[in-house]
């Protein structure tokens, strides 16, 4: 069943709005390369759209009432806002989770070492990538160096147009001719993804003082100089390796974004911006912003961890609501939209789609009633009634949506957070934006897209 295309579907005005939106988009994920990064920007203009801290509310005791709009940090890496409905929230929550890790190289915990004059970078890939992507690009280091007196020193090398990049190199063509006989997985290996950051070795003020590994020594003097920080204090540091540069409008005809982050970032932002544009709504409405999807979920930012559960009791109790036997039903009753990505259909590689069971640009918000992989493995699998409420809910806010697999069945595969909140025995679907070149460094979305998705998001918690 072959869906319409939006693009078709629009005027001038409607055009101009889905670029507006996509400009505000590729300038957030353009600023925002880590999850800290992502929060510290979210949380800024929660702020300044009438969002208040949650932890403020409880300190103070107060009350609060339908309409009323907070948000809680879990750690500086995860999120949640909430705007209280008329209804009580053990009737149910209308909820948006997305995540804001995405796929890139970290810092090792001893990173920095010097070889034959050159200072490396050592590295550990995070998340599923092709590791030979990632050579011969410019790279950029974000995150945090935290010190035992207490402080954290924030990092941003390489965006600035006038700072330098870093980068990974690869072995030359000449002399390539066993690495070219390798599978894809061994043709760079995850050791080899060190990066270089300096050549320039330090001279020694007295003649007679021979520094050890000089080169690397010059590059903690200039780490020291402008951060303050010693190479010891790299063991309490979260540093991550990113594409250096903005998103750049993608096509001619300026239909597509160019970025990193896509996945999850362009569902992520979209379902904020849905948060902004609700107000006091039937049922409390949620956007849940997780970290660590890329490595399972797992650890206290994830959403295998109890946070979203307590800070909803948390919630219940500040608007006087709140026993055990309430929170279990506020749970149960929820309906949640997982909002990830799905693989768009590239005319490069049709041999791993199924072209009646793919997504296509330009289409619209893509709901998959599965992900997983071969037999479904660790998926979610939503009943059709809930799918059949999606689409009432769509087609009567003429929202462009699309149904769509991850791929052929045996093709490979991929999850969601969709399993986690089904786990609480609430209705929840995957539904996001079509990607393609997904965990690149540089994936690909198309603007219609994003902006469908957004109004599916508004629609959702609205109408749910």
């Amino acid at each position: 069943m072959e869906r319409p295309i939006a693009w078709k579907s629009y005027d001038q005005n409607t055009k101009d709005e889905v670029f507006a939106f996509a400009e505000a988009y590729r300038k957030f994920i353009s600023k925002c390369k880590t999850e800290r990064e992502c929060v510290t920007e979210f949380k800024r203009l929660a702020k300044q759209a009438g969002f208040i801290d949650l932890q403020e509310v409880i300190d103070k005791g107060t009350r609060l009432h339908p309409g009323d709009r907070v948000f809680a940090d879990n750690h500086g890496k995860m999120l949640a806002f909430f705007i209280i409905g008329r209804e009580s929230i053990e009737h149910g929550m209308n909820i948006l989770g997305a995540h804001i890790d995405s796929p890139r190289l970290d810092l090792k915990p001893n990173p920095l070492y010097e070889d034959t004059g050159m200072a490396m970078l050592d590295t550990h890939y995070y998340g599923g990538i092709k590791k030979y992507q990632w050579v011969t690009l410019p790279l950029a280091i974000h995150g945090v160096v935290a010190k035992k007196d207490g402080s954290v020193v924030t990092l941003s090398i390489g965006e600035d147009p006038e700072d330098p990049v870093i980068g990974i190199s690869d072995l030359l063509i000449h002399l390539s001719a066993e690495q070219l006989e390798k599978k894809g997985a061994k043709v760079v290996e995850g050791e080899s993804l060190d990066a270089l950051v300096g050549t320039i070795p330090l001279i020694s003020k007295e003649d007679d003082k021979e520094i050890k590994d000089p080169v690397k020594a010059n590059i903690l003097a200039l780490l020291k100089n402008k951060y303050d920080f010693e190479e010891e204090d790299f063991l309490s540091a979260e540093i991550e390796i990113v594409p250096a540069g903005p998103a750049r409008d993608y096509g001619i005809d300026r239909s597509m974004i160019m970025g990193y982050g896509h996945d999850d970032r362009c569902c992520a932002y979209p379902s904020f911006a849905a948060m902004l544009e609700v107000s006091a709504p039937r049922k409390t409405s949620v956007c849940l912003l997780v970290d660590k999807e890329e490595i399972g979920c797992v650890g206290p930012t994830g959403m295998e961890s109890r946070f979203f559960e307590n800070i909803t009791a948390e919630l219940m109790n500040a608007c006087g609501d709140y026993s055990e036997f309430k929170l279990r039903r506020a749970l149960q009753n929820s309906k949640a939209l997982s909002s990830d990505v799905n693989a768009a259909f590239d005319p490069n590689y049709p041999a791993v789609m199924e072209k009646k069971n793919a997504a296509f640009f330009g289409r619209g918000l893509v709901f998959s009633k599965y992900t997983g992989s071969r037999g479904k493995v660790c998926s979610n699998d939503a009943d059709a009634e809930y799918v059949a409420l999606m689409r009432k809910i769509m087609d009567n806010a003429n929202v462009f949506f699309q149904m769509a697999e991850l791929g052929k069945v045996d093709a490979g595969g991929g999850g969601s957070i969709a399993y986690m909140l089904g786990n609480y025995n609430m209705s929840v679907i995957d539904s996001g934006v079509a990607v393609l070149n997904m965990h690149a460094p540089w994936e690909i979305i198309c603007k219609a897209d994003l902006y469908e998705a957004k109004k599916g998001y508004i629609a959702f918690l609205l109408n749910a």
